[in-house]
């Protein structure tokens, strides 16, 4: 099962909740106001791009004010010109974060 599928399934209170952080803190981070968040809690949809946040954020824990398009353009030139340094640097980041946990 995907991430997105995932997160189309789990209530963004559950993961708020999870995390310890109450609806400004929560909300913020993604650009969403404490009052639309309040909504999207209560059941309101939630667009595809609010979500996408959400996972990226809280779930995968991204920093996006880190994210910069260079960085994403570095990382899709690598891929599509040598794919298997791509995988192995891949490989390689997954190891030390997992040693460092």
């Amino acid at each position: 099962m995907s991430n997105v599928k995932a997160i189309e399934k789990v209530e963004p209170r559950e993961i708020r909740r999870k995390l310890g952080l109450n609806q400004q803190q929560f909300w913020s981070k993604i650009g969403v106001t404490q009052s639309g968040g309040s909504r999207y809690e209560s059941g309101r949809n939630m667009p595809k791009p609010v979500r996408e946040l959400l996972r990226l954020v809280h779930v995968e824990q991204v920093d996006i004010q880190r994210v910069k398009r260079e960085d994403l353009e570095v990382i899709e030139y690598l891929k599509a010109s040598d794919p298997e340094l791509f995988k192995s640097l891949k490989k390689a980041a997954k190891t030390k974060v997992k040693k460092a946990a």
